[in-house]
């Protein structure tokens, strides 16, 4: 019995962010903050998750404040530059080369690929066409793409913006595997320097 109040309890603290959400989302419709549409937010976002049930997504109830700090401020300069950037071509007249890339993400974990998705379609020249949840892949419409370097240096990009949002929102085990998979680019990279050296 305690147990099954226990587990009611945090499922309802791990869900709470995407209530509050609904009824933010309700008033930011209505352009009202009041008392009114706060309670007519609450109603909404009540009837919409008993009727329009979907499956429970399970947060980590883990937020890393500075690494949020980081996400924020490197999302904000992302857009700064792919709109000057979209902007340019534009403006030059000439054709930017586009093209479709396959980014397989490390985490599997349906939020962290979803945040992922929306972050890189909300910066200008990149846009997702397809998501692959099987698989864990993105297929991303991107401008400005010419040649293998750039398409490698785009998925890079995505990449990055994954171990952000891992780092302010991913649970500790997200968090462990990202440290190893870090620490295993870094034994590769030291062990292909060595064997250059060598040569």
């Amino acid at each position: 019995m305690i147990e099954t109040r226990r587990t009611a309890a945090r499922q309802m603290w791990t869900q709470l962010p995407f209530f509050v959400w609904l009824i933010l989302l309700w008033m930011l419709l209505w352009g009202q903050f009041t008392l009114l549409s706060l309670i007519t937010g609450t109603i909404v976002a009540i009837v919409t998750t008993r009727v329009f049930r979907l499956p429970p997504a399970d947060l980590s109830g883990r937020i890393n404040l500075w690494y949020g700090l980081v996400f924020v401020v490197s999302f904000v300069g992302a857009v700064v530059m792919g709109s000057l950037q979209v902007a340019w071509h534009v403006w030059s007249g000439k054709h930017p080369g586009t093209a479709i890339i396959a980014v397989p993400l490390d985490t599997d974990d349906d939020l962290i690929m979803t945040h992922v998705g929306v972050t890189a379609s909300l910066i200008p020249g990149s846009l997702v066409a397809q998501t692959d949840r099987k698989n864990r892949i993105l297929y991303l419409h991107i401008i400005g793409v010419k040649n293998l370097d750039d398409v490698e240096a785009q998925r890079a990009v995505v990449l990055r913006w994954e171990d952000r949002i891992v780092r302010a929102v991913g649970s500790r085990e997200q968090m462990q595997a990202l440290k190893q998979r870090e620490a295993a680019a870094r034994d590769t990279s030291s062990k292909q320097a060595s064997s250059k050296e060598n040569a």
